[in-house]
């Protein structure tokens, strides 16, 4: 990844953070992820009164990715406003790891700049994935 690519993820995930819809809980996260023919693809978190039932930022970047063809998550920038770097919760750690490898940057900004960077397999250790189902059996 470039200092360009970073620059874009940057940019991305700040401007979709800003149209991010968190009414309740007030905490706005973008996200943007580089995909493997270097599109830049941004999502936002949009809450929902009947919490639990929104949806994540990287789950949005997640799906535009794949609605525009691409299949492979290069490196992912995680942006919020908050004290601490802000990861990825859970279920979206396990959604990035079905598009990215162990090896993949997943990186935490807040509005200034980054604050962290961890590969997927810091976050998500002996994680499971596509390559353990075993097809046509």
């Amino acid at each position: 990844m470039t200092e360009s690519d970073l620059d874009a993820l940057f940019e991305a995930a700040a401007a979709v953070r800003g149209r991010a819809h968190a009414p309740y809980s007030g905490f706005a996260v973008g996200a943007a992820l580089l995909d493997e023919v270097g599109r830049i693809h941004a999502g936002c978190n949009v809450e929902n009164a009947a919490y639990p039932v929104g949806t994540c930022a990287e789950a949005g970047a997640i799906a535009a990715m794949i609605a525009a063809g691409g299949r492979e998550i290069r490196a992912i920038l995680v942006l919020a406003d908050s004290p601490d770097p802000v990861t990825p919760c859970g279920a979206c750690r396990q959604r990035i790891r079905e598009f990215a490898g162990p090896g993949t940057p997943i990186l935490s900004g807040g509005p200034e700049a980054v604050r962290a960077r961890y590969t997927l397999d810091q976050l998500l250790p002996a994680s499971f994935g596509p390559e353990h189902l075993v097809h046509g059996a």
